[in-house]
């Protein structure tokens, strides 16, 4: 005998908090070097470019990972639940790892890029889990998943101001604690819905990439994509974003520790770049609201426009600690605001059978770009200081520039 309706609307409601928590917890792997970046490059004997590098070792194991579920269709043979769940205990243990060994920056380097692979298992899996399970809200509850990613990413930093008096190596612990107790909720609700049943078939299986008009092989599907103005500046629209977006998340702990100078110990230091990052979910989820009335175009612009302001001024203010951390949090804010309305953006002008084609190859071009990106500012930052926060300036401003055709297509349906 089914359940009652309402039963099972609280039952899905209950499925979508806990695929959003453990979505934080499982993207708690993704930054915690930074969350111990004084500790860990001293027992490394890094440099802040050899550093750059170690962060980047993580974009580059998603991008890789994104690219071989995609090519091989893995996300479709299994049911979500499983691939995160497998991905946040492998990520877990191989963030763990290294950190019992004797330092080797080679090692740690191989480790971070596998944990990359890993969080290919963990936040596309996420997005498929809450499109799969909140259909009519898909787009408000990308939303709250894009601010988990942010909210996650900002745990290292919370672990550190928590755990000033520990070893740095309890900030990979704690963050790996945090993506078994991420597996651990997905686990819960695993069997709810049934793996075969639930998982409905991605546009970008070898079904639906072999369906009417897709044409026979990947190129083609490519070239179906980028020949849609639409998609293609919403394309480089998030390019332009992602190139500003995860260098500055990877610096926020050295622009805080020099905005703060010695006025606070390293507590306060960790605990004011824990709220920088975080305050990001709130830009996500405040985006995801008003893009109900204005438009994703829109919200996507102007959260643009205000982090490439925020970048534009910085390294102009005056010395004065509270405004440089009030400018500082608004930046947080617009940063990662728009991300959920690219990708919204994306899957509205993709075929309905490349969908997930569509966003895959988006994802994998915009963390391709914020690999660059990361490794400039982390070794031009210590030569000029905040000046060279103005590397950053390109990306929103060409993403803007990229993202016309959209703004002007949303003029025209206000009118």
């Amino acid at each position: 005998m089914p359940a009652p309706l309402g039963r099972r609307r609280s039952t899905a409601r209950s499925a979508v908090v806990a695929i959003v928590v453990a979505q934080c917890f499982g993207t708690a792997l993704w930054f915690s070097p930074s969350g111990a970046a004084a500790g860990l490059s001293a027992w490394l004997d890094a440099g802040p470019a050899q550093f750059g590098w170690l962060v980047a070792a993580t974009q580059i194991g998603f991008i890789v990972g994104t690219l071989v579920s995609a090519l091989t269709g893995l996300a479709d043979r299994f049911a979500p639940e499983r691939i995160f769940i497998v991905a946040s205990l492998l990520g877990a243990g191989l963030n763990l790892g290294w950190t019992l060994l004797a330092p080797n920056l080679a090692l740690v380097w191989i480790a971070r890029f596998a944990v990359g692979v890993c969080l290919a298992g963990i936040y596309p899996m996420g997005m498929k889990m809450i499109v799969k399970r909140a259909r009519a809200r898909s787009a408000q509850a990308l939303s709250w998943l894009v601010g988990m990613l942010a909210l996650g990413t900002a745990m290292p930093q919370l672990l550190a101001a928590l755990g000033t008096d520990l070893p740095w190596q309890a900030i990979m612990w704690g963050s790996s604690g945090l993506a078994l107790v991420g597996a651990v909720l997905i686990a819960s609700i695993g069997g709810k819905s049934g793996p075969a049943e639930a998982v409905p078939e991605s546009p970008s299986s070898p079904q639906s990439a072999r369906g009417e008009g897709a044409g026979p092989g990947r190129d083609s599907a490519l070239r179906r994509l980028f020949s849609d103005r639409g998609y293609r500046a919403a394309v480089f629209g998030y390019v332009g974003h992602m190139w500003e977006l995860y260098a500055f998340w990877a610096v926020v702990p050295t622009l805080t520790l020099t905005a703060l100078s010695a006025r606070v110990d390293a507590t306060g230091v960790a605990a004011t770049s824990f709220a920088i990052i975080a305050v990001g979910t709130l830009g996500c989820i405040l985006g995801g609201v008003v893009s109900r009335r204005a438009g994703s175009a829109r919200v996507a612009a102007t959260a643009l426009a205000g982090s490439g302001l925020m970048c534009l001024l910085y390294p102009l203010l005056p010395g004065i600690p509270a405004l440089l951390v009030v400018v500082l949090l608004l930046w947080g804010l617009f940063v990662v605001a728009d991300s959920p309305q690219f990708s919204e953006l994306a899957s509205t002008f993709a075929p309905d059978d490349l969908t997930g084609t569509g966003l895959t190859a988006m994802n994998s071009i915009g963390f391709g770009v914020s690999v660059i990106s990361i490794v400039l500012l982390q070794g031009v930052l210590t030569v000029v200081g905040e000046p060279a926060l103005w590397l950053l300036l390109p990306g929103p401003v060409l993403g803007l520039l990229a993202m016309r055709p959209l703004l002007r297509r949303a003029r025209t349906h206000a009118t």
